[in-house]
């Protein structure tokens, strides 16, 4: 058994490594794809129809989005106080109050990210 298992690993090896140096030479004639540049990624005057946008109303908009968000993360927190203040948490844990945390922190989290551009 082992000398037919000796012969088989041989003639493994005898296909394998003459397949393996011809495909690494085929590999390497391989011409390289020129990657392609995304259409969002091109620039915005390249494109004389494009409409031009200043930076100062998109950041004007950023800031109006912002503040809305921040006022409903002050009204969510707010009803989550008030909420904890009702339930004894020690004993037990609302289903309520996790989504309403998870909340939270999703609204937070759009916040940090808005705020960073």
């Amino acid at each position: 058994m082992r000398n037919s298992r000796r012969k088989f690993m041989i003639a493994l090896w005898a296909l394998g490594v003459p397949l393996g140096i011809l495909a690494g030479s085929v590999a390497a004639q391989a011409p390289t794809p020129v990657p392609k540049r995304h259409p969002s990624l091109t620039d915005k005057d390249d494109d004389p129809d494009a409409p031009k946008v200043g930076t100062k109303t998109i950041l004007e908009a950023n800031q109006k989005d912002i503040k809305k968000s921040v006022e409903r993360l002050f009204q969510l927190a707010s009803e989550l106080k008030i909420e904890v203040e009702k339930t004894d948490s020690v004993l037990v844990l609302s289903l309520a109050l996790l989504k309403k945390t998870e909340e939270i922190e999703k609204l937070a989290k759009d916040i940090r990210s808005r705020a960073k551009g």
